[in-house]
């Protein structure tokens, strides 16, 4: 096949089901320099096993400052948007060891698995009491009503905002996943307003220090780590943005998926009501591989040139993983376009892969067996309450997510009593 034949790529048309457009890309072109929408070009990758070897390739750097075109990141064409603007560029997701080795230190103990566990009672309580807020209507929007509050509140208390304060970290969250549907400005502004915010939380609680993330971080500061307060909220506001909205999208594609697959959806609920979770636990891993909730990696760039797949890299020039074709290999993965459930080897690459792992991995699964264990439980019959040829994806280059989920339940679900 010729260029002439390759699919169109981020059209309203193929964000709903960009799957075989991936396909053809993986046969073709699997590492192929393309135009995106922002009319900056980057390389798209997008076999399994280039996707590893550039996830973990020391030469392909987080830090925009090695970007050939320096203005398309000015501009806001490359990162998140706004967070340049903000001052909030000094995270995770934009630096290179030894600063990350340093940062991710740091907050890297309020992640483990043990961490994490600690966290579970709250994540039970927080989904209760949203699926009691609309359990005796018979319908709601799970991604309105559920899977976006969830992980905000969750994230939040874990950051240590006050709760009086968490609504407005609702509606500043809720911008800046809005994209291009919200006004114009309307995701820098946010963005802006949640610096502002972070940083009188910081010397607030300087002040007052508790068990809290941003407390810890303020410790670690004033011990010798060495952390400016600009680097504190910084962090901060990478740990909110990746932390929900990675959440939100594995919540709401997850649930999706299981509406989608009845056989699939009713071995999960049958394992449920006889006490089981080891099924909970491969089906979230599952729906990670199948349609998980980052689309793409967060851009990475040539410290020099090099070859990935066949193709030659140049110095400066824009690397973009694509996770979600990856993680559909054939090469890689048995029946990669089947939902399998019960599916045992599975490494996919859902949340990255080398240094830069998901830090908040180990969250995002507690919030995802979580929220889809008392959904399946408590509303046994949820149904889709729109035709899934209406439902629209959200726009953005990074993350895969629906901008809305509405379903439909028998009203009289058993209480959470």
């Amino acid at each position: 096949m010729t260029d002439a034949t390759a699919p169109t790529l981020f059209t309203w048309e193929f964000a709903s089901d960009p799957y075989p457009a991936y396909a053809w890309l993986r046969e073709h072109a699997p590492v192929r320099r393309t135009t995106l929408p922002s009319g900056v070009d980057a390389w798209l990758v997008t076999r399994y096993a280039d996707a590893r070897q550039a996830l973990a390739d020391a030469r392909l750097s987080k830090n925009p400052v090695h970007h050939s075109e320096q203005a398309a990141h000015a501009k806001g064409k490359v990162g998140i948007p706004g967070e340049r603007g903000a001052e909030l560029m000094t995270h995770l997701l934009n630096i290179d060891p030894p600063d990350h080795t340093r940062l991710r230190r740091l907050v890297s103990k309020a992640f483990t698995p043990r961490g994490t566990a600690a966290f579970e009672p709250r994540v039970q309580e927080l989904t209760r009491g949203l699926i009691d807020a609309f359990t005796a209507r018979g319908s709601a929007d799970l991604i309105h009503e559920f899977a976006f509050p969830l992980p905000i509140y969750a994230i939040c208390d874990l950051l240590g905002v006050p709760a009086e304060d968490q609504d407005d970290f609702r509606d500043w969250a809720g911008a800046m996943i809005r994209h291009g549907g919200g006004p114009r400005g309307g995701v820098a502004r946010a963005v802006k307003r949640m610096r502002s915010y972070l940083l009188e939380l910081i010397h607030r609680k300087r002040a007052d220090l508790g068990d809290d993330l941003i407390s810890g971080l303020i410790r670690a500061s004033d011990h010798g780590e060495h952390l400016t307060e600009n680097e504190a909220a910084a962090m901060a506001f990478i740990l909110l943005f990746a932390g929900f909205e990675t959440t939100v999208n594995l919540i709401g594609n997850g649930t999706y998926a299981l509406l989608r697959h009845p056989v699939q959806r009713a071995l999960l609920q049958d394992a449920l009501a006889a006490g089981d979770t080891a099924l909970l636990d491969t089906a979230i891993e599952e729906l990670l591989r199948w349609d998980g909730p980052v689309e793409i990696a967060t851009w990475r760039f040539a410290t020099e040139a090099l070859t990935l797949g066949g193709q030659r890299i140049g110095e400066g020039e824009p690397v973009l993983v694509v996770l979600a074709a990856a993680d559909r290999d054939p090469e890689r993965f048995a029946g990669p376009d089947t939902l399998d459930l019960a599916r045992r080897d599975n490494p996919h690459l859902g949340f990255g892969h080398g240094i830069h792992y998901c830090l908040g991995a180990p969250l995002a699964r507690l919030e995802g067996r979580t929220a889809l264990a008392q959904l399946l439980t408590r509303l046994p019959d949820l149904q889709l309450a729109q035709d899934p040829d209406d439902l629209r994806w959200r726009g953005g280059l990074i993350m895969r997510g629906l901008r809305t989920l509405p379903v439909t339940f028998s009203a009289d679900a058993p209480s959470s009593a």
